[in-house]
């Protein structure tokens, strides 16, 4: 009986390696939206001098929301890998930082990755509020806070659990 149990315990030690195959999708799409991030890099610069000053606030407020959404896709595969599926062995990397990234304090960092995009969207809403209804602002509004309100919920908690 103990060697069915070792094989079970095994098999699910081993199911981690699955998880490589999400973590190669994410590298993938995230060569596809820097690709998309130059293609939009691109027409910015061929539109600057056209642009108003809140077309071009609009449009850089753009480019700072695929950064954040490309550093979150980034912190998001190297943190899982390094904590669900094998450190990371090169020791001419330093990845100090990564010891600091557990799932609680990942999680309280994708929410704040998720409030700062959510609050650049917004931003663009209210820069361009005569094209928008008001109905759609105040439904953004109420997202946007509950994201507010989600990500002060996981920092309490994570703060909570440190405290132990």
């Amino acid at each position: 009986m103990k060697s069915v149990e070792l094989l079970i315990e095994r098999v699910i030690l081993s199911s981690r390696w699955v998880l490589v195959v999400f973590y190669l999708g994410l590298a993938a799409a995230l060569a596809l939206y820097a690709f998309s991030f130059v293609l939009k890099l691109g027409k910015v610069f061929q539109t600057a001098l056209d642009l108003d000053e809140a077309e071009m606030i609009l449009a850089m407020l753009g480019l700072i929301d695929a950064a954040l959404v490309a550093s979150l896709v980034l912190m998001v595969m190297i943190s899982s890998y390094e904590n669900f599926v094998s450190r990371f062995d090169d020791k001419s990397i330093d990845l100090s930082w990564l010891g600091k990234l557990d799932a609680g304090s990942l999680k309280v960092k994708v929410a704040s990755a998720i409030v700062a995009i959510s609050s650049i969207h917004l931003l663009q809403v209210f820069l361009n509020v005569s094209e928008v209804e008001d109905g759609k602002i105040m439904w953004m509004t109420i997202m946007h806070m509950a994201f507010v309100g989600s990500a002060v919920a996981l920092g309490f908690l994570d703060r909570m659990s440190l405290k132990k």
